[in-house]
């Protein structure tokens, strides 16, 4: 079990108001448990201590976020069933994502097992998540290919794009949502992104080969962030 107490502690100047619809009784954020899944990097996990939630990024590799004292270093599997109110998960998408499902086959037709495997292995990981004992629960991942669709069981309900969110890029992200709202987009520049060079406006995919490109490609944007712990972060305060 995690120590939950472990160095921090509850500011009581959170503008608790943003957190409860009128009339009601606020619930306050430090009070609501969240679980940042496959988070290294704990953007999201940082935006939601900035608004005083218990939240905790999970993952295999040590943070890079700077705050080891938020971190949980291991199988998010293992703390599924450890009370959480809420749970933002980005499992790898390697082998779901629609851009990969050309290496389904070897280039003389026949089935690539080794990768199927892996198919199956990563859709029954994000299954685990998605069906996780937590009342509140978003899984991010970009556009999955047919295949993935059918293993995990359904499509996701929806997709945004970074220009929703006041960055001028492109990267298609869809959520798998139980119990929460769509997002809202808070600052639309779409039509700044279209007057980019397209080498800019599709900076991510223009990435050079190397062994941090899949951790740079993978980084949230910090206004989805943001828009992700202030919106579902009030609805779990409701």
């Amino acid at each position: 079990m995690i120590d939950m107490e472990l160095n921090f502690q509850y500011s009581t100047n959170v503008q608790t108001e943003l957190f409860a619809p009128l009339g009601t009784k606020p619930v306050l954020p430090a009070c609501v448990r969240v679980l940042v899944a496959c988070e290294e990097s704990q953007a999201t996990t940082i935006e939601l201590r900035k608004l005083g939630f218990d939240a905790w990024s999970c993952d295999l590799q040590d943070c890079s976020g700077g705050h080891p004292e938020w971190h949980i270093q291991g199988d998010v599997l293992n703390v599924l069933n450890d009370g959480w109110d809420m749970m933002i998960a980005h499992p790898t998408c390697t082998y779901l994502t629609n851009s990969g499902v050309c290496w389904l086959w070897n280039k003389d037709g026949s089935r690539n097992e080794d990768r199927w495997q892996k198919l199956k292995e990563g859709a029954e990981f994000f299954k685990a998540l998605l069906d996780a004992p937590i009342p509140l629960i978003a899984i991010e991942n970009p556009i999955p290919h047919k295949y993935a669709v059918e293993l995990i069981g359904r499509k996701y309900d929806q997709c945004i794009q970074p220009y929703h969110f006041g960055h001028t890029e492109s990267k298609a992200t869809c959520f798998w949502l139980k119990g929460l709202p769509k997002l809202k987009a808070t600052n639309d520049v779409k039509e700044q992104w279209k007057q980019l060079p397209k080498n800019e406006a599709q900076r991510l995919h223009y990435l050079p080969p190397g062994p941090e490109r899949a951790k740079l490609r993978s980084k949230t944007f910090q206004g989805v962030a943001q828009a992700m712990a202030e919106q579902w972060g009030s609805y779990a305060c409701r």
